[in-house]
């Protein structure tokens, strides 16, 4: 067991000290080095125009081989500058610094668009032919990925100039976005922290006292208000940006990009979207649970991430990792060990400073390195369970490395996984060290709060995404109120008459990065929640013989199909059930919540 009883200071309390190492990325060499190494292999490949139809599997595995090591370098190089300036977007020299290495990588990228072209135009047959020799195992699943976007491809000439045009168009506006919400200031009392970042002010809707959660929210309502205009013009900019692509590219909806990423069928994505909507009974049962437990006749939108713990102390960071790190070694030494690593070996910043990024994400960069961890540490009891999801992140992508630079990485619909089975273990570790009936209620309170804001919330987010896509569509130019209006009804659709949202909350939206850089993400949080918990009940039927399974299913990254890797778990995803079963795990969590809070009576 690793022990949590070193003593908290300021030090520990912000967790200041703890800053990653990027150096090990260059490997020893120099952006401009590595860059140019690039340059010399996208070279080598561009001789192969017009002769991929007629490549033997032996030519084809080398100029694959070529195309690994190209995708290290640009990997490497680009994981660089996106880490640096994710600790700080507000400095020029940084953003200068990735935006050279934009420039260079798009136009490596121009150089090359023929090569997947001419790969989706071989005929079927010899195309599996190629894919059967063994010699192409290390990239053929994402060789057949590519053949699924054919009907979506352009011309040569076509695809060149949208590959040239990314910098300074939908990537530059994604960066304007991230440099204005990294500024957003809010403006507390004293008492409270002063002026503080987004991300602490968004903390302090999980204070007990109801005051400090209206003074916060008012505080990041305001904080919100001077760039509202831009953000919403730059929204406004990249829904018409992709309107454009989607139908250049014939796409039938606003959503199919997406799906045929996360290899998921339009289908299967509307089934689990409208099972998740059918059970939003769920998020308003506990909300009118909750506002009994805090005893107000109703919640209002700043109260539903209130903390029902009797004892809402800080925590600091050698406890926290301690914490985390306990209830990993408890499912599998081996996942324990590589976690301790992060932990270690500078693979983690975590420290809240002026221009950061905010939010946290695991980056898992190239697999000839290791992956890096982002948190904006509050010393709340929630950042815990943040850093245990992060480390799931992490040793996913860490174990799925032997999958080589193709397959390493999954589906976003399978992504969540090992980061919810993290938190899931921790809040499991949790609950088995606590007696108290009040701490143990809090606790199975926390763990369905993720559970409903990582399926419900965002479904309903994902609803207002499908809203203002179709809007932009059909209507033209967003107004910041109409925005406001569809941002509105989705959340009371989710909530209905157990929370009441103020005004303020109006403009909410206008601070959530993933409606801006991954459009139609954030339905894969609940595909990947739901996937979580039923891969946890499989662990707790079967106990430790079920280990060897869950490490199977994260050392093979994405190399076969969701559908087949949910098999090495014994998690059918084919099957149109799955999702009402897992929506059912949360109605369970749901019942062990309420009969805690009776256990602990703090309801009749």
């Amino acid at each position: 067991m690793t022990d949590t009883t070193t003593p908290t200071d300021d030090t520990d309390l912000t967790a200041a000290d703890v800053a990653w190492d990027l150096e090990g990325l260059l490997d020893g060499r120099t952006v401009e080095e590595l860059l140019d190494r690039a340059d010399v292999l996208a070279a080598e490949l561009a001789n192969l125009r017009g002769t991929i139809v007629e490549l033997s599997a032996e030519a084809l595995a080398e100029a694959m081989q070529r195309s690994a090591e190209l995708a290290d370098l640009q990997g490497r190089v680009g994981n660089y500058v996106m880490l640096r300036l994710s600790e700080n977007v507000t400095d020029p020299e940084r953003g200068a610094a990735m935006m050279v290495v934009q420039e260079r990588t798009t136009a490596l990228a121009e150089q090359l668009v023929f090569f997947e072209l001419e790969w989706a135009a071989v005929p079927d047959e010899r195309a599996e032919e190629l894919l059967a020799d063994p010699r192409l195992d290390f990239c053929a699943h994402h060789l057949r990925s590519v053949r699924r976007y054919r009907d979506h491809l352009l011309g040569e000439p076509e695809e060149r100039v949208l590959t040239a045009f990314h910098p300074s168009g939908s990537a530059a506006w994604v960066r304007l976005f991230d440099e204005q919400t990294s500024a957003v200031v809010v403006s507390l009392p004293d008492e409270l922290g002063g002026e503080v970042a987004l991300e602490q002010g968004l903390t302090l809707l999980q204070h007990p006292d109801r005051d400090v959660r209206a003074t916060a929210a008012a505080a990041v309502t305001a904080g919100l208000e001077p760039g509202l205009r831009t953000r919403a013009y730059i929204f406004n900019t990249l829904l018409l940006d992709k309107s454009t692509d989607d139908r250049l590219r014939r796409y039938p909806s606003w959503i199919s990009a997406r799906n045929l990423a996360n290899e998921a069928s339009d289908d299967s994505v509307e089934a689990l979207v409208e099972a998740v909507v059918a059970r939003y009974d769920i998020p308003q049962r506990w909300y009118t649970l909750k506002a009994q437990v805090l005893g107000l006749d109703r919640l209002a939108d700043y109260d539903r991430m209130a903390s029902v713990a009797d004892d809402e102390s800080s925590i600091g960071w050698s406890e926290a990792t301690g914490i985390v790190l306990d209830a990993y070694d408890r499912f599998s030494p081996e996942l324990a060990g590589i976690a301790r690593r992060f932990v270690d070996e500078g693979w983690i910043d975590a420290p809240v400073r002026p221009g950061k990024r905010p939010g946290a994400f695991c980056a898992y960069t190239v697999p000839s390195h290791h992956p890096y961890v982002l948190l904006n540490w509050t010393s709340s009891n929630r950042d815990v369970l943040t850093l245990a999801h992060e480390l799931g992140h992490g040793v996913h992508a860490y174990l799925s490395r032997e999958q080589g630079v193709f397959h390493q990485s999954t589906p976003l619909t399978l992504a969540e996984t090992a980061s919810v089975f993290g938190e899931t273990m921790t809040n499991s570790a949790l609950l088995d060290r606590i007696e108290d009936p009040g701490q143990r209620f809090a606790l199975l309170a926390a763990s369905l709060e993720d559970s409903i804001a990582t399926v419900f919330r965002q479904v309903a987010m994902n609803r207002f995404e499908d809203a203002v896509h179709r809007s932009r569509r059909d209507e033209g130019e967003i107004s910041v109120e109409r925005f406001g209006e569809l941002w509105g009804d989705s959340q009371r659709r989710m909530l209905g008459d157990a929370v009441e949202l103020t005004d303020g909350y109006l403009t909410w939206w206008s601070y959530i990065p993933h409606f801006i850089a991954t459009p139609g993400y954030v339905y894969a949080y609940a595909y990947g929640q739901l996937l979580a918990l039923s891969v946890y009940a499989r662990y707790q039927q079967r106990g430790d013989d079920f280990v060897p399974a869950y490490l199977e299913l994260l050392r093979a990254g994405g190399s076969t199909d969701p559908e087949s890797l949910g098999r090495i778990v014994d998690c059918d995803l084919a099957d149109p059930g799955f999702w009402s079963a897992g929506l059912g795990l949360i109605d369970a969590q749901l019942a062990a919540t309420e009969d805690a809070a009776r256990a602990a009576g703090r309801i009749d």
